[in-house]
This record gives structure tokens, C-alpha cells and sequence, in this order.
């Protein structure tokens, strides 16, 4: 396998690989070069992958920045803000940075799956005229073909075993619109309208609702934060009400605010946001604290939908 090249800022493409030896053959070389060339590199995947790249690195994996990307990714809209952002941002200087970042990998769940693709195709714009390059391996032997079919899109360039190709199917934009889909109602939901002057009542009826669906500790503070921030941004940003709901599903609490607003800026809380920044945190905040984001805006509203933890 050959690692990507470009005389583009931006590098962004896709390893398709199958089985470990076409895994280790993808990564192992592309972390070499950089480091090599000087330039600070990072290893974003789950815990099985980044063994397997520690052992192919020998000596040198300690210059590489290993993250597990189970847990720091388990939202994909944490990724760009506390993945890959943060660690292009930490290195100083104009150096290139490199990083591998696998978001997706067999085990991703059906409600996960699209805020994953989304998350693909907003890199491209997150990064647009930085001097990053960002692998994105996929499990081409064991994921299946829609996801492979998504990854050309998201991808300006595939490498495989046959070598390196542009995607003549990329379209990041489109991807991003056509995975901004409805999202099913619930057959049941506790459900409760509110506006600014019911904001606190608001929070209370979550708590409560989240409470007797099994929520506690530190689960209901993070509830109840995300429940603020989103109401909040209704008042203030959307259409100055909405309507909360709250129910169980598989295990986990689910949150969802709807208004009469649009979402226009994709990346809104994917940014990282300085301590000098006012503002802008809301929906950033509600990443850091859900276990997953799904979002849905169009002419009769926006609708976020968050999961967490009981």
C-alpha cells in the first residue's frame, strides 16, 4: 500500500483495508514518513487497532500520540473539537501535522451510523487550508457496502492494495445534506412545551422525567445541562420556544428539543472555542457531556436529539 500525497494544505483520504497484515502495511509507513519529516502524529482508534500499530511502530510509537477512539469519539461530534482539532492545534509552529483517525468500525450502532458519516464530511471543512493530513482506515472486509459507498464520499482520495485513487464519487456536502434526516418520533415520550419564562420549570420536568426512568448521579447533572444549553439556544437563537421530550431507549436516556429554527453552520459545536471567546459553547457542551448527537433542521424547525447514560 502507498500513503497519500498532495500539494494540497488539506489531506484528507481513505484507507480501505482488509485484515491485519493490510492494516499495519496502511499505517505503520504513513506514521513513519511523518515522523520522519518532522511532523508531531497521532493515532485516534479503537484499543485493538492502536495495539497492533504500537507494535508495528517498535521504539518509536513513543513520539506518537495514541488515543482510544472508543471513548474519545463514542460521540462523533466530539471528534473534530477534542480529537483532531486539539492535537493540530497543541503543536507549535507551521509544521504539517498527521494524524489517523478510524470513527468508524464493525460494532457502530444504526443511530450512530449517520452522525459518524457527517462527522467524515465536516472534516473536510473543519481543515480546509491547514496543513494536516488525516487517514481515515476502513474495515473493508467486515463493514458493509453503504459505508464503504459513504467513505468515497467523504473522501477525496482511496488507497487500497491496488494503490492510491481519486474518489470520483466525492461530494462531502451532499453526504452532509443527505443524512440530515427526519428522526422517527417515539411511540412514547414525556413531553412538555416551553419559552423563556418556563426555562427553569422546564429543567425541573427533565429531571424529573430523567429520574424515573432510572437517571441519577452524575448522569442527571449532565441531563439537566443538556437540557438548559438546548432550551436556552431555542429562546435566544431559534424560534423563542420549542418543545422538550424525554424517554428510555436501550438503555440509555434520550433528550430531545425541537423549535421552530434553523441550524444553518454545520460545524456549530464542533468548534473549540478559547477561554476569550464569548459565547458559542451551548451546543459544544451538549457533545462533551451526550454519549451521542443527532441532529435534524429544515423549513419547519431544528430538532437535536441527545443520548446518555442512566
Amino acid at each position: 500500500m502507498s500513503t497519500a500525497t498532495s500539494y494540497e494544505p488539506f489531506v484528507h483520504p481513505a484507507l480501505f483495508y482488509e485484515g491485519t497484515d493490510q492494516y499495519i502495511e496502511g499505517t505503520v509507513p504513513f506514521l513513519r514518513e511523518g515522523l520522519d519529516a518532522g511532523e508531531p502524529a497521532a493515532v485516534a482508534a479503537p484499543p485493538d487497532r492502536l495495539e497492533l500499530i504500537r507494535e508495528g511502530l517498535g521504539e518509536r510509537a513513543a513520539q506518537v500520540r495514541f488515543i482510544d477512539m472508543t471513548q474519545a469519539g463514542r460521540n462523533p461530534g466530539r471528534i473534530i473539537p477534542n480529537v483532531l482539532r486539539k492535537f493540530a492545534d497543541a503543536q507549535p509552529g507551521a509544521r504539517r501535522v498527521r494524524i489517523i483517525g478510524e470513527p468508524i468500525w464493525q460494532g457502530r450502532s444504526a443511530v450512530e451510523y449517520p452522525a459518524c458519516v457527517q462527522h467524515e464530511a465536516l472534516i473536510n471543512t473543519a481543515f480546509t487550508g491547514r496543513a494536516v493530513t488525516i487517514l481515515c482506515p476502513y474495515d473493508a472486509g467486515q463493514l458493509d457496502k453503504q459505508a464503504l459507498s459513504d467513505a468515497l464520499a467523504t473522501h477525496p482520495v482511496v488507497i487500497d492494495a491496488d494503490g492510491q485513487t481519486q474518489s470520483t464519487a466525492y461530494g462531502p456536502e451532499q453526504v452532509i445534506a443527505r443524512y440530515n434526516e427526519p428522526l422517527l418520533a417515539p411511540l412514547e415520550a414525556a413531553a412538555r412545551p416551553f419559552a423563556v419564562q418556563t426555562l427553569p420549570d422546564t429543567r425541573d420536568f427533565a429531571v424529573s422525567q430523567a429520574r424515573s426512568l432510572g437517571v441519577s448521579g452524575a448522569s442527571l447533572g449532565d441531563l439537566e445541562l443538556v437540557v438548559a444549553e438546548l432550551t436556552t439556544n431555542s429562546v435566544v437563537h431559534g424560534a423563542g420556544s420549542g418543545t422538550v421530550r424525554i424517554w428510555a431507549e436501550s438503555g440509555r436516556v434520550v433528550c430531545e428539543v425541537h423549535d421552530g429554527g434553523q441550524l444553518t453552520d454545520p460545524l456549530a459545536g464542533r468548534r473549540p472555542r478559547s477561554p476569550t471567546q464569548p459565547g458559542g459553547r451551548g451546543l459544544l457542551l451538549v457533545h462533551q457531556l451526550a454519549d451521542l448527537v443527532r441532529v435534524h433542521t429544515g423549513p419547519d424547525g431544528t430538532t437535536i436529539r441527545c443520548y446518555l447514560p442512566t
